[in-house]
């Protein structure tokens, strides 16, 4: 017979995550609609569907895919813009059976992208100045009050040295 003196040690409990329907919607999507129903009947946008309007700019804001962006400020603003001049225009068709939460994430999303792009633009412009302004500085030294310094050699300058 075996025995066994020793106790195993149980490993320590992992916290469950919180599965999908236990976790509150940020925006309730029929209050949400009901609200942009009353603002195509009145025209008074009220404090509940402006604040619809942010908490659906800033969840999406919180996707792993746009979170790490240092513009990400800009972007939620950008979003908020979009989804604001949406509902001022009436946009949204509300008798086609669509989710106007759906609806107004899909605008908030494509403004995240366009900031992401035009933001992507502005560093190539950036750099692309940098890139000519330094080799116009190291090969004119003397407009610049110092002596000609090294530059990278050309593509053409190395294929013509091995030969």
């Amino acid at each position: 017979m075996k025995n066994d003196t020793k106790k195993t040690e149980e490993a320590p409990l992992k916290k469950k995550r919180k599965k999908r329907e236990d976790k509150p919607h940020y925006v309730n999507a029929k209050d949400f609609e009901d609200a942009l129903t009353k603002y195509y009947e009145d025209d008074v946008i009220t404090d509940y569907l402006a604040d619809c309007i942010q908490r659906i700019a800033y969840g999406l804001s919180h996707a792993p895919n746009f979170m790490n962006y240092s513009y990400l400020s800009d972007m939620v603003g950008d979003a908020i813009v979009k989804m604001y001049q949406a509902i001022l225009h009436k946009k949204f068709k509300l008798n086609k059976g669509f989710s106007p939460f759906g609806y107004f994430t899909t605008i908030a999303y494509h403004a995240f992208i366009c900031r992401i792009k035009k933001e992507k633009k502005h560093h190539q412009v950036v750099e692309e100045y940098k890139e000519r302004h330094f080799d116009l500085m190291l090969n004119d030294g003397e407009e610049f009050g110092s002596h000609r310094v090294y530059t990278k050699p050309n593509s053409i300058d190395l294929v013509d040295n091995f030969h």
